[in-house]
């Protein structure tokens, strides 16, 4: 089956920077995939260039086997997009929005259903300026959803919502994709990437630095596990930093400390028994054991560093 999306060496420059720097990759179809990486890495300017909103200087990108820009009437009747940044008019109802834009294609989803799938229902008479953060971001799924697309675009969906508001929009970003949709999304949070999508593009200076499926990037790039826990309170007027018995063991790569709490990094599969039976053997007391697994987080600190970029 051909890929929905066809990127070959995208390239886009402003100035003398380059915001996308030889790009190329395919997004099959049912596919939920992620974009991640640093403010200024090239996502928003790569993704405007697939769904033809901007021209790139060289490459090419096919979207669902036409070219976005050359055919740009027939692509936008076939995708939706949600923008990072949306608003409507405060007046405007939620129902009348959803009737406005199903106007302008020829396919149009019910709109009593979008409100359903989407918990908006009882919104539907209410005007755009009434509804919550949550509702409002919500809507523009419903809108982007409205001429029941082959293609959605979703750009920092989650921005500014609570934990519970984000995770009820994973569970709808889920159901788009369980209807037949497939879905592209750009993301600054690692988790939603790691939960939600089945590949994962890591963006760094214009360019892809790496990409796979969450697990794979995980395990392929060798994050390192960490074991968490509490010494006790009589234990911080010690001189000792940490047990010295635990830097000598071949499980583990580096102890850091806290106050009261030691935190084990390594690898292996007995990383965590070969640390547990060092401290019980050497007689260290310790509280509130836990372990952490590496995740996407660690990964795209890894490849993209921890400075901050504007």
């Amino acid at each position: 089956m051909a890929p929905v999306i066809e990127v070959r060496n995208l390239r886009k420059t402003y100035g003398s920077v380059a915001a996308v720097d030889g790009v190329s990759f395919e997004i099959a179809a049912g596919e939920i995939f992620g974009m991640v990486g640093p403010n200024g890495a090239g996502k928003t300017t790569t993704i405007e260039c697939i769904e033809g909103l901007r021209e790139p200087d060289e490459g090419s990108v096919r979207l669902l086997g036409m070219d976005p820009r050359a055919q740009r009437e027939a692509v936008a009747q076939r995708i939706g997009v949600q923008l990072q940044e949306c608003t409507l008019p405060s007046r405007l109802r939620a129902g009348e929005a959803l009737d406005l834009f199903g106007a302008f294609y020829q396919r149009q989803a019910d709109a009593g259903e979008l409100l359903q799938l989407l918990g908006l229902t009882d919104k539907r008479a209410a005007p755009f300026a009434k509804l919550s953060g949550g509702q409002k971001q919500r809507l523009f799924i419903a809108l982007a959803l409205i001429n029941q697309p082959q293609v959605v675009f979703f750009d920092e969906l989650t921005t500014g919502l609570d934990p519970q508001a984000r995770r009820a929009m994973w569970d709808l970003v889920r159901q788009v994709r369980d209807r037949g949709c497939t879905v592209v999304l750009t993301t600054h949070f690692m988790e939603e990437a790691e939960r939600l999508c089945d590949r994962v593009a890591i963006v760094d200076h214009g360019r892809i630095v790496a990409l796979d499926t969450p697990e794979a990037l995980i395990r392929s790039l060798g994050a390192e596990r960490r074991l968490v826990f509490t010494l006790p309170e009589s234990t911080l007027d010690q001189e000792v930093r940490q047990p010295p018995t635990l830097a000598g063991l071949t499980q583990v790569s580096r102890v850091e400390r806290s106050n009261n709490h030691l935190l084990v990094y390594g690898h292996g599969e007995r990383f965590v028994s070969s640390v547990v039976s060092t401290l019980e053997d050497g007689g260290v007391p310790f509280l509130d054991l836990r372990t952490e697994q590496p995740n996407l987080e660690d990964v795209f600190l890894a490849l993209t560093g921890r400075e901050m970029r504007e």
